[in-house]
């Protein structure tokens, strides 16, 4: 797979932005495609695209509470993504059902992510980024995102597109399928932006239904005001109001 470099300027350009009629978006924990890529989702969602959601884990870790029983914070956090994928325009969102804080890129990963990508097709997958940040916040390192950059990098190519692999599928009818482009989230130094001015309160309105997540006792922060400093930041080397940051690939 190879990472095509754009200039910042050029492939941040909105009216050069392609457009995409299935988009997949493949996330470790509920919370995290909105925290990640909120204002593109909406964006994509706004131009037409059929967005849906892999969630891989259940969320059980994403707690303060050590006696909160698991089953009540995984039915939660469900229901806040889907709430919050809502506000988006995401059509779909699919619980994989895997435990929080135990993945690693394995044969089963890839095949359940193999799965949703022959199930719904897309032209583009937004995943986390395979490897560890250290000029970054140690919550985009967290073990369970580089689990699923891996997992789906390796989905998208080779397993995807290719017939012999996971041979199972092809019994429930899940043909082969060739994804065009990966974008990967990236904390500020993407080489494509994204123009979210326009969905940047959407985005912001879909972080707010994960209440379990951004007012947890004791552990309250101005998420808001984070996200729109962080964002004016990124926009800045485009020339927007706020963006978001990606590595794009094409495959």
């Amino acid at each position: 797979m190879k990472a095509t470099k754009r200039p910042a300027t050029t492939s941040a350009s909105n009216s050069h932005s392609p457009k995409f009629k299935s988009v997949l978006v493949v996330s470790a924990h509920p919370d995290d495609p909105d925290f990640g890529a909120g204002g593109t989702i909406a964006k994509l969602a706004k131009d037409g695209a059929r967005v849906t959601y892999a969630i891989v884990t259940d969320g059980s870790q994403g707690g303060e509470d050590p006696n909160q029983k698991d089953s009540e914070l995984i039915a939660i956090r469900e229901k806040e993504q889907k709430a919050a994928a809502r506000v988006l325009g995401v059509r779909k969102v699919e619980f994989l059902g895997y435990k929080d804080g135990h993945l690693s890129p394995d044969l089963k990963l890839r095949h359940d992510i193999v799965r949703m990508i022959r199930k719904y097709k897309p032209e583009l997958v937004i995943t986390h980024l395979p490897g560890r940040v250290l000029d970054a916040p140690m919550g985009g390192s967290h073990p369970d995102h580089l689990a699923v950059g891996e997992a789906t990098m390796a989905a998208v190519y080779p397993d995807s597109r290719n017939p012999r692999a996971f041979r199972s599928l092809l019994k429930e009818g899940l043909q082969p399928h060739e994804v065009k482009e990966v974008w990967i989230p990236f904390w500020t130094s993407g080489d494509h932006l994204v123009d979210i001015s326009s969905t940047l309160d959407q985005k912001i309105a879909a972080l707010r239904k994960h209440k379990s997540q951004v007012a947890k006792p004791g552990r309250e922060w101005d998420f808001e005001k984070f996200m729109r400093k962080r964002h004016r930041e990124v926009g800045k080397k485009g020339g927007f109001r706020y963006a978001e940051s990606f590595k794009r690939i094409t495959v």
